[in-house]
């Protein structure tokens, strides 16, 4: 059902087109004069308006709420209908943003049918717009999960390339997010609109991939049936991402940097070059500056690529990360047996935090889907984490024999990590801890005391971490919380020599 604004002067008419769409189920708010209407445009906030061009006393008043209503935000769709129309009218109808022109007399099913195309093309129009939010939503920069100082300079320099041009080289082991760190990058700028083509140069042959990444015209090699559009074209207006662009074979390597110099493409068989307005991303998780002087690839493309260098830190370089990665895991996940969401037990969290993880996020988000698929309930434990992570634990967070793993800790919206020691401190912030598993005890060394100054600065940046956990990692959100701008955020952040402990 939706709502519909109708617009019309004759009684009888307003009243047959009225009752026309309320048999179809639909909301009618009918009105009789053009002010009316223009007055409540704001307050109805129709999804279709069906109005008379041609309204008493002012014959030029039909067009005048056409273009009110298209400057709503939504803009409502909207069927004009007139007893005086002509090819002229019906041409500026259409430029105003008119959906359909219908002349009196008219047949009713044809204004039936032109208002379920009108709804129906509304709803495409508002699911796209969600869609392409959603997209940009799931792939903004703040939604790489990490409050580390290494991570933090990795959002800054996103941040202030992303709505450039420039081609980027993402360096980084595998698993550490490089092809997210590219569709932030594209998403977060002005060709966000446009294709985001992913090409991983290790997955196809030499013969296949330059055909893949040129096209090549019908005839040009044995097989050759058909005309083919390559990736670069594919991807004009928007980006082209090259991961694993170290495993390119040399020859391939030397059109890629006429490519990059010239932003022209030749198909495989033509000699006609075709300009293309792409932006280029590549990865790589080889040492491509070794290669390089070892004659492996070339020098030449190589400082075409490396105009911006982004270096995404492994998980061990980052293990202050491992709580809130864990946290992000098992938000998105939903236990089959109980309906509840996942929690997790402080000693798990410590073998998850003391493991080297060689496969980086890719392999920890493994993990927690495999916890996930074992548990027993909705409470992941250490006996349900792989055996190498088990083995990792700390001495004092192993289960004694015949011991059970029971220290909860709830994974949700406003959790506070300590990022120093990788162990979860508690549940909702501002509530109770739970008691601390038993720890050998260690000998304490009395803390010096120095300038207030330091001490206020510190509190501040736990305060500051505390935030960026309870929206796990999202600056924007935090910044908000704390009633300060993004960028002021980003200062105090970077400020912190190391990363504070949780509250």
């Amino acid at each position: 059902m939706a709502k519909i604004l109708v617009v019309e002067d004759d009684a009888t008419m307003l009243q047959l087109v009225s009752e026309l769409l309320r048999s179809d189920g639909h909301e009618v708010v009918p009105l009789g004069s053009a002010l009316k209407a223009i007055e409540a445009l704001e307050e109805v906030r129709p999804d279709l308006m069906v109005a008379d061009l041609s309204l008493e006393p002012d014959r030029a008043r039909g067009l005048e709420i056409l273009r009110k209503a298209r400057a709503l935000v939504p803009p409502p769709e909207v069927v004009l209908i007139t007893a005086h129309g002509s090819v002229e009218m019906a041409v500026e109808a259409m430029r105003c943003g008119a959906f359909d022109f219908l002349n009196k007399p008219f047949k009713l099913p044809d204004l039936q049918r032109s208002a379920q195309r009108a709804l129906a093309y509304g709803r495409a129009v508002a699911e796209n717009h969600y869609l392409k939010k959603q997209l940009r939503e799931r792939y903004h920069f703040s939604q790489i999960v990490g409050t580390s100082s290494r991570m933090q300079t990795v959002f800054r320099i996103i941040e202030r390339v992303a709505d450039t041009d420039s081609t980027v080289l993402i360096l980084g082991e595998s698993g550490t997010g490089k092809e997210l760190v590219a569709r932030a990058l594209h998403f977060n700028s002005r060709r966000q609109s446009g294709p985001f083509v992913p090409v991983n140069c290790a997955a196809l042959p030499e013969n296949l991939l330059e055909s893949e990444l040129f096209g090549h015209r019908k005839g040009a090699f044995t097989g050759a049936l058909t005309e083919k559009v390559g990736l670069f074209q594919e991807a004009d207006g928007g980006t082209i991402f090259l991961d694993e662009i170290g495993s390119m074979p040399g020859a391939l390597q030397s059109r890629l940097l006429r490519v990059l110099q010239d932003r022209e493409v030749r198909r495989v068989g033509d000699n006609a070059p075709v300009h293309v307005n792409v932006r280029v991303l590549a990865a790589t998780n080889e040492p491509l500056e070794a290669k390089t002087k070892a004659g492996a690839f070339r020098e030449d493309l190589y400082y075409r690529l490396n105009v911006i260098p982004i270096q995404i830190p492994s998980l061990r370089e980052r293990p202050e990360d491992i709580p809130l990665l864990v946290m992000h895991c098992l938000r998105q996940k939903t236990s089959p047996r109980s309906g509840q969401a996942f929690q997790i037990t402080r000693r798990a969290v410590a073998a998850l935090n003391s493991y080297d993880w060689p496969g980086n996020v890719r392999e920890l988000e493994n993990v927690i889907e495999r916890a996930c698929a074992l548990s027993e309930d909705d409470l992941i434990r250490v006996a349900d984490l792989p055996p190498a992570v088990q083995e990792s634990a700390p001495e004092a967070f192993r289960i004694p024999p015949g011991g059970r793993d029971e220290t909860t800790f709830f994974v949700a919206p406003g959790v506070a990590v300590s990022p120093g020691s990788g162990l979860v401190l508690g549940g909702e912030l501002g509530g109770e801890l739970e008691p601390e598993p038993p720890v050998p005890p260690v000998a304490t060394v009395p803390t010096p005391i120095g300038p207030l100054k330091e001490f206020l600065r510190e509190q501040e940046v736990r305060y500051v971490n505390r935030a960026l956990a309870y929206t796990t990692g999202n600056k924007e959100k935090a910044a908000e919380l704390l009633q300060i701008s993004l960028a002021t955020l980003y200062r105090k952040l970077a400020d912190d020599p190391a990363p504070a402990a949780g509250p």
